[in-house]
């Protein structure tokens, strides 16, 4: 079994899924909150950021790794920021 990582290729798809968990947390705040346009701009986002991640692991499966571990930090990274509330 012949499995070669692309440093650059990893590195996006974890990027690529931190940023789409994230999109996806604010999505589901702005639905919360009740705010039609936010929901609407961050869902757009959402299934932009997405694409790519999703194409680079169907292509090779080792990506999967890649993208759980950002999925885990952009919703870690994005509830911790929205924990923080109003100053």
């Amino acid at each position: 079994m012949d499995i070669e990582i692309d440093p650059l290729m990893a590195a996006g798809v974890l990027a690529c899924t931190a940023l789409t968990d994230a999109a996806y947390v604010l999505f589901t705040a702005a639905v919360v909150a009740r705010r039609r346009i936010g929901a609407a701009n961050w869902s757009g986002i959402w299934y932009l950021l997405s694409a790519f991640a999703v194409i680079s692991y169907t292509q090779h499966a080792i990506y999967v790794l890649f993208a759980a571990a950002g999925s885990w930090i952009g919703a870690f990274a994005s509830v911790t920021w929205l924990r923080r509330g109003p100053p």
